[in-house]
């Protein structure tokens, strides 16, 4: 007896046709079947064409989702033809000789865009062919001879900053006359990189404002007109010497690469690039600034600080902006230049205090251990560089290798990103140091741990991705925020600053907090009591 048809089932490892009846279970070969049935066997193998259904919103919430969209080729295909094909359907009129009016047929014209990675979700596919549509337009403008702002690597960690301020100055040196005076002093003062000077003195400042001054610890039964104080005047002459070596060495480093410059969008605006100054003016700038602000710190503030701006001058121009072309040590020797302004800082302070002869031994390398806070500042200045450097470079590791510039950025990746974090690393000793040598309280070492893990957070990320997926963007954020943050920390708790504003509000006497007043007796009297000699002496 024939099995019904409808009770069959495929059976795939066997190939053959299981037959189901209540009491009986049969194997037959599929060879043996009747044609009529194995050709319905056969077509009821095929698989049906299902047809393609529209995605929910939600389909694109996981990036696992689009090989699956890229196999399926649905939207794909649709949206790479919009972005490559512009249709204009408006149809135009013409006049004819005659008079009368001929209308022709929509055109279709074709613009080619560089091709985009389909596996990206649907927003930055956008942005990523708006960015090329804007950099094939810059490009061809560049061509013709037209001024044009410059590109910026959609990759780079600064894509989304407005241009610098050098940029922004040479800019508008470039749309004022020839001959003004605009001109010159917007070309002049973009030499001296304004942000970057910006931030060098306030390194040194904070170190200044941190210094322990002994004023501060010791008790107010002294003569305050003898206590020593952190001077304005001093304050003002380290911030105008050291913005003025700062501005020199600037200049120089534009004075020696400007062909290197002009082959990377970040630096190819600068004004000696353009030709806004002539070479001449612009060493006069460098060597008269760096004259002006080496005589201003020796003169205002003391020979070790001064010795020091000369020092950074020489470093930046003289050793790191040649080695650039040579070694990736020249990173190392820059982070060098970035930690001596708090130590600048803080020899200054140290100088309206000591009490010895004033040299450098006694500012930098106090036998009493006072100068070890001007270190650990200066060692948190060179760590810092390394976390914002590293993903800075990264961002721009081929215009660095075309312009013959040689970062870790891409001689060495893997290191590049080992680098960051180990210097990221770094924070958290520097931290504690400062409080343990009566800097900072000690809360300084607490509050500033998350802002230490955030960054150490964010350059594990950077050396696990080396870089992509947005890692070098979220260590350059982070370490653009870490600085300042850790920096108004330390000058919030600043040590015995809050017992100071706490006793001058409460009027609190300092003689109950640590303070007891001796007698002593002169036993050359006999015994009796001689002279009382009160001192105040401190626990």
């Amino acid at each position: 007896m024939r099995p019904p048809t409808s009770t069959l089932r495929r059976n795939v490892l066997l190939d053959r046709v299981v037959c189901q009846q209540p009491r009986l279970l049969v194997l037959v070969p599929q060879s043996r079947l009747p044609g009529t049935l194995r050709r319905t066997l056969t077509t009821s193998r095929a698989p049906a064409a299902t047809p393609s259904q529209r995605l929910k919103a939600g389909y694109f919430v996981s990036n696992a989702f689009l090989p699956r969209l890229k196999a399926n080729g649905i939207h794909d295909s649709a949206s790479s033809q919009r972005s490559s094909t512009v249709a204009s359907t408006t149809p135009t009129t013409a006049d004819t000789a005659d008079g009368s009016s001929s209308t022709t047929q929509p055109t279709t014209s074709t613009t080619d865009l560089p091709p985009v990675d389909n596996t990206l979700l649907p927003h930055r596919r956008r942005q990523a062919q708006r960015k090329a549509a804007a950099a094939a337009a810059a490009a061809a403008a560049a061509a013709n001879g037209e001024i044009t702002t410059p590109l910026i690597n959609p990759d780079a960690p600064t894509a989304d900053l407005a241009p610098d301020a050098s940029s922004q100055l040479a800019a508008a040196a470039a749309s004022a006359p020839a001959d003004s005076l605009k001109r010159r002093l917007s070309s002049l003062l973009s030499l001296s990189k304004p942000r970057l000077t910006v931030l060098v003195v306030l390194s040194a400042m904070v170190p200044y404002a941190l210094y322990p001054v002994p004023s501060f610890l010791t008790s107010s039964a002294l003569d305050t007109s003898l206590a020593p104080s952190l001077s304005p005047l001093t304050l003002l002459f380290l911030t105008t010497g050291t913005t003025l070596c700062s501005a020199s060495a600037n200049a120089l480093n534009m004075l020696y690469e400007p062909d290197t410059d002009s082959k990377m969008t970040r630096t190819r605006t600068r004004p000696l690039v353009r030709r806004l100054l002539t070479t001449k003016a612009a060493v006069l700038f460098a060597v008269g600034c760096g004259l002006a602000g080496t005589l201003a710190l020796y003169f205002g503030v003391n020979p070790t600080v001064s010795f020091l701006g000369a020092a950074n001058i020489a470093l930046y121009a003289g050793a790191y902006t040649p080695l650039k072309r040579i070694s990736a040590v020249n990173t190392w020797v820059g982070a060098i230049v970035g930690g001596i302004p708090p130590l600048m800082g803080w020899a200054a302070a140290a100088g309206e205090s000591a009490t010895g002869d004033g040299t450098w031994r006694e500012l930098l390398f106090a036998s009493d251990g006072s100068s070890l806070g001007g270190w650990l500042f200066a060692g948190l200045l060179f760590a810092w560089q390394f976390p914002h450097f590293m993903p800075l470079s990264w961002g721009i590791r081929h215009e660095y290798k075309a312009a013959g510039l040689r970062m870790l950025a891409w001689t060495n990746p893997a290191r590049n990103g080992r680098v960051a974090l180990r210097y990221s690393l770094a924070f958290i000793p520097l931290c504690v140091g400062l409080s343990a040598t009566g800097v900072t309280e000690w809360s300084f070492a607490v509050t500033s741990l998350p802002v230490n893990a955030w960054l150490v957070w964010e350059a594990i990320k950077f050396w696990r991705l080396e870089g992509h997926k947005g890692s070098a963007r979220g260590l350059f954020w982070a370490s653009v925020w870490h600085l300042p943050v850790i920096m108004v920390l330390a000058l919030a708790q600043k040590k015995g600053m809050w017992g100071r504003v706490w006793r001058s509000v409460f009027g609190e006497s300092e003689e109950e907090e640590g303070e007891w007043v001796y007698e002593d007796e002169d036993e050359e009297e006999g015994g009796g009591v001689g002279e009382v000699v009160k001192g105040v002496v401190k626990k």
